[in-house]
């Protein structure tokens, strides 16, 4: 009983339960709850940049080369590119080929487009140049104050070349002085995931509370093709990629349990990113490669996001009776490809550039969004888990090809995830202190 009690695993399952039902049978207390569970992501997103940067610039300056890291950085986004082309034509697939959206014949003129106003107001402006250009920060400091994860990557990227450049005398001083940051920021990171069984739960009773189950029934076929469409890619597209690769997907997720069932709760597959990375590397991938791949997943391998903004979109068109052409079906492709980086994993970012997408895609009106605005927060979970299993799958997988992973204490931890992997709540700093 007393081991049960001390994983971070079970407190998270028993306050995400004790949420829902707080939502279901008390929706007010539930609603109520918002600011806890905002609370933790706010605490979560606050140390995101930071994190990022000292990873990604450790794992190119400590690469060896900027050849190197030149190498595995260009393999890892030809790799992201080719994933997220099958999750969005695994999108379009499902959508045509069960059509969710037929038999649902909605009436455009009945939409209220200021159900989405706020959506599109964010997203009116993000054309594809935009898209590009967003990547470029005003100031080296702008990208971190205003949280934007593409501008982090971008200078993180630029720092981390210009330090291995560096003679040794000035180079071992300053990888150094980001170790110890970055040492000091997963320490603050392992301080806040005493409140994540909290955030967690309060993130359920809100979501519960405010929308209730009855809202999954009238687009109970939509939800449940997501959820199927999700769970097919994981298993059968990464599943493929995982086995070709020497490993099983199966055993990788029972690993990763803890850390999934947070991103389930907080629909934010930032909320794991600082444990799944010392959960890699503690399992045999090198620091380099984690800090290359990871990061640069939350914003260029967003599976589950390509996923939605396809089958969405298709649905939306389907609802109102729209036909698309196969011309018009592959332009969505092709923007939703663009629109889709920087999404990265942040609860609502998927709506957001679902009407970026709709936006500059002619023929289907942005404001058919509302069709799927009350059920949005329910397919957000499938998103960030999607995204969170992609990652990472890609980190395990590049690691292979570089041949900078530990196969034997790599599938010890496969086999035995729980002997002295596990994150335990009583004395968390202390476990994820210590090596193996």
């Amino acid at each position: 009983m007393k081991r049960i009690a001390s994983k971070l695993y079970n407190w998270v399952a028993l306050m995400m339960v004790l949420g829902a039902l707080l939502g279901h049978f008390f929706p007010a207390a539930g609603v109520a709850m918002q600011p806890v569970a905002d609370g933790f992501i706010s605490l979560i997103k606050m140390l995101i940049p930071a994190v990022i940067l000292c990873t990604v610039v450790l794992g190119i300056a400590g690469s060896g080369s900027i050849k190197k890291a030149g190498r595995v950085g260009g393999k890892a986004l030809i790799y992201f590119e080719v994933v997220s082309t099958f999750a969005l034509l695994i999108g379009l697939a499902m959508a045509n080929f069960f059509g969710p959206g037929r038999s649902f014949h909605a009436d455009p003129s009945q939409l209220d487009p200021k159900l989405v106003a706020g959506y599109v107001a964010q997203a009116q402006h993000m054309t594809v140049k935009d898209h590009l250009l967003k990547m470029i920060p005003k100031t080296l400091f702008s990208a971190f104050t205003e949280g934007d994860i593409l501008q982090v990557l971008l200078i993180s990227v630029l720092l981390g070349f210009a330090l291995a450049r560096l003679g040794d005398q000035y180079k071992t001083p300053l990888m150094n002085f980001i170790e110890n940051i970055s040492k000091m920021l997963f320490g603050v990171m392992r301080l806040i995931l005493y409140t994540a069984p909290l955030g967690a739960g309060a993130a359920i009773a809100f979501t519960i509370g405010k929308f209730g189950l009855r809202s999954l029934v009238p687009m109970g076929q939509l939800i449940g093709l997501f959820y199927a469409t999700c769970a097919a890619f994981i298993l059968i597209v990464l599943g493929t990629i995982a086995a070709l690769s020497g490993f099983n997907i199966l055993k990788l997720l029972r690993y990763i349990k803890s850390e999934l069932l947070l991103v389930l709760a907080t629909s934010s597959s930032e909320s794991a990113l600082v444990p799944l990375m010392e959960k890699l590397e503690r399992i045999g991938l090198s620091k380099s490669v984690v800090g290359l791949v990871v990061p640069t997943g939350y914003s260029f391998n967003l599976d589950g996001t390509n996923i939605y903004m396809t089958l969405a979109s298709i649905f939306i068109a389907q609802a109102l009776g729209i036909e698309l052409t196969l011309g018009q079906q592959m332009g969505i492709l092709v923007v939703a490809m663009i629109t889709s980086k920087g999404a990265s994993g942040v609860t609502g970012s998927g709506f957001i550039t679902l009407a970026a997408t709709l936006a500059v895609v002619p023929g289907i009106p942005v404001a058919g969004m509302a069709l799927i605005l009350g059920i949005d927060k329910f397919m957000s979970e499938a998103r960030a888990i999607t995204n969170h299993v992609g990652n990472c799958t890609a980190a395990v997988v590049m690691a292979s090809w570089e041949h900078e992973i530990d196969w034997a204490r790599f599938h010890e931890a496969m086999k035995y995830p729980g002997r002295h992997l596990e994150i335990h709540a009583p004395a968390v700093v202390e476990v994820l202190a210590k090596p193996e």
